[in-house]
Parts: C-alpha cells; sequence; structure tokens
C-alpha cells in the first residue's frame, strides 16, 4: 500500500468511525438487512459513470440513509458524508478493471473506487459486512470489541518494547561518553526505535477506526509515547558514515521502514542503513558519534544551532571537551547559551554513567 493510499484510508476511516453520523447510517442499515452501496464523493468522472436515479441534494442523517437504502441503486454523497446528492443510482463503471470481488456490489464498489478516486462503501446484506474500497484496497469494519482486543495486545507489546528501547537508548548514551560505540549498538536503538513506531502505528489505526470507543486507547498511546527523545533521524545525523543532509536521512528513514519483520531483526541489515557492511563483523566496527542526539536532547537549544555546534567539532568527545570560549566560537551561541550547552552536557554525561554503573 503506498503512503497516498494509506493516508486515504485513514481519512475515510475517520470518516466512518464509532460516533460519525455516517457509522450511524451504515449500522442502521446492517440491522434492516437492506445492503447498501454507498459513494463518498461527487465529481465530474463520478457523474460520469452515473445513470438515472434522483437528485436528492438534502443534508446527510442516518436516518435518510437508511430509508434511501431501502431502494435499488448506490447512494451518492458528497466527499465528507454531510450531503446526500443522488439516489437509486445505477454505477456503470468500465468493465475491463480487474476486480477479484464475486458479488455484484462488490465488484462495482471496487470497480468505481479505481476508476474514480473516491472512496467506496458497500453493504453486504447477505454477510452482514460493511466493506470499505479506497485506490484498490478493500478493508472490512469490524465491531468495537474485536479491535479493543487486538488493541489491548498491542498496548502491553508496546510497553514491553518502550521499556527495552529506553534501556539501550541510556545504554547508547554512556558508551557515547566513553567512546566505546559500536556498529552493533547503534543499529540496536535504530531497531527498537522502528519496532516502537511500528507498533505505535497501529495502534493508531485502532484509535481511529474506535472513534469515541477510543478515548482511553487513545490516552495511553499518548502516556507511551511521551518522551521518546530525539528519533531516528539524529542518530543517522550522528552515524552514517558519509556526511548527510535532510534529503539523504529521508532516504534512509524510508529504507529502514521498508524493511520487513523479518529483515527488521537482522542488525547488519539496518547497519547498512547508515552505511556500514552486511557481515556480522562490521558490527564489532567502532563509530565516533558527531553529537547530534545529545545535543538535540537539550530543549532549549534550537536545531540549526544545535547542527552547527556538531559540525564545529570533529566528534562528540571533542565537544564534550569544549569550554566556554570555545563554544562561543560557534555562530548563534552567546555566553549565557555556552554555559547552558556545557551544563547540560555535563548532566548528561553524570547521569549516563551513573545509570551505566549503578
Amino acid at each position: 500500500m503506498t503512503k497516498s493510499t494509506h493516508d486515504a484510508l485513514r481519512s475515510t476511516l475517520a470518516r466512518i468511525a464509532p460516533g460519525t453520523q455516517l457509522r450511524d447510517g451504515l449500522e442502521r442499515i446492517l440491522r434492516g438487512r437492506t445492503g447498501a452501496l454507498i459513494v463518498l464523493g461527487y465529481d465530474k468522472t463520478v457523474d460520469g459513470i452515473c445513470s438515472g436515479g434522483f437528485d436528492i441534494g438534502i443534508e446527510f442523517s442516518p436516518t435518510r440513509l437508511r430509508e434511501l437504502a431501502k431502494m435499488d441503486g448506490a447512494i451518492v454523497c458528497d466527499r465528507n458524508a454531510s450531503t446526500i446528492i443522488r439516489a437509486a443510482v445505477q454505477l456503470v463503471p468500465d468493465h475491463r478493471i480487474p476486480t477479484q470481488e464475486s458479488g455484484t456490489r462488490h465488484r462495482t464498489a471496487e470497480r468505481v473506487a479505481i476508476q474514480t478516486g473516491v472512496p467506496v462503501i458497500s453493504v453486504s446484506q447477505s454477510m452482514q459486512i460493511i466493506a470499505i474500497y479506497v485506490d484498490g484496497v478493500r478493508h472490512v469494519l469490524e465491531g468495537s470489541e474485536p479491535i479493543l482486543a487486538r488493541a489491548n495486545q498491542a498496548l502491553q507489546t508496546l510497553e514491553r518494547y518502550r521499556d527495552r528501547l529506553d534501556q539501550v537508548t541510556r545504554s547508547l548514551s554512556a558508551l557515547e561518553i566513553e567512546a566505546l560505540v559500536t556498529v552493533r549498538d547503534v543499529a540496536l536503538v535504530l531497531q527498537r526505535q522502528e519496532m516502537v513506531r511500528r507498533i505505535a502505528e497501529e495502534i493508531s489505526q485502532y484509535v481511529l477506526e474506535l472513534g469515541v470507543d477510543g478515548r482511553l486507547l487513545s490516552l495511553q498511546l499518548d502516556e507511551l509515547n511521551s518522551g521518546l527523545g530525539p528519533g531516528s533521524d539524529m542518530l543517522l545525523r550522528d552515524y552514517s558514515r558519509e556526511s548527510v543532509d535532510h534529503a539523504d536521512v529521508d532516504e534512509a528513514l524510508a529504507r529502514l521502514r521498508s524493511f520487513s519483520s523479518a529483515e527488521i531483526i537482522d542488525l547488519t541489515r539496518i547497519a547498512t542503513v547508515f552505511g556500514y557492511g552486511t557481515t556480522a563483523d562490521n558490527l564489532d566496527t567502532p563509530l565516533r558519534p558527531k553529537g547530534y542526539r545529545l545535543l538535540a536532547g537539550i530543549k532549549a537549544l534550537p536545531r540549526s544551532v544545535a547542527a552547527r555546534l556538531a559540525e564545529n567539532f570533529d566528534d562528540l568527545q571533542q565537544l564534550m571537551a569544549a569550554n566556554i570560549s570555545d563554544l562561543m566560537s560557534v555562530e548563534g551561541i552567546g555566553e549565557q547559551r555556552a554555559k547552558k550547552v556545557r551544563e547540560d552536557l555535563s548532566r548528561v554525561a553524570e547521569t549516563s554513567l551513573l545509570e551505566r554503573f549503578s
């Protein structure tokens, strides 16, 4: 699934989540066992495949949707499902568009979604399911209970992974202070950050589908996501073998996120993202951080100033050894800011070492 299709599906799910008028109307149709075909969007392309029916042009309501679904044909709404534009419409999409569906309603829904680019909802009269078609992707809506069960399992997994991420991140900070970092240490933190990101993204999808039923889940997710600190982009800037700009970092992040579940557990595979080989021997290669990640943790320091600091010194060790005068030689660093940087770096060093040997 492409990013644009993923975003379009998420947007559609938000419009039909529990608590919305559209979801109320769909559930009324399910209970009435009539079935329905609903198009969420109206433009020239949609108009071109509509035949017959009635021009309605009335404000959307769940009861109106339910009553109109009793008639044969499709219902056409605007993209936000705030207006019912047409009803009892025969949809005539291009029959050459391939589809894996068998039922007439579902085949039509998939073809219309592909041809027009607008979401189409199909309510099955016989199977009692609601299916959404977006850019050729089919998604079946579920009730809140099974989604909540999966979401709670994912939350427990996220909590364990977050604890492990915090551990390896603290360990990396201490190793950076001691100048003992290896490729393995960096790959391990990148791996854990990506795992946490993927689980959090999965839970956010559940929150979206649950609508008003997912409020508590959303609060729990926010709590587990808080205090994560600098992300993978700072690690890549710190440890990439070659000098990188923002475009290079974005490309490396995209590559990391494209790894399959099997690939993401392979540290040698992750090491290739920041420029190191695919053999296990390379995991023990020593590395010298530039200091981007630790500087990003200083909240009062603007990102642009932190970047200039990291670029002005050869590596983190030289930055840690710099005095106030050395820091003030960097553009944008006055005496007060230099003292703040010096104090914060010293505190990070002290805290990291204490945690490592406690």
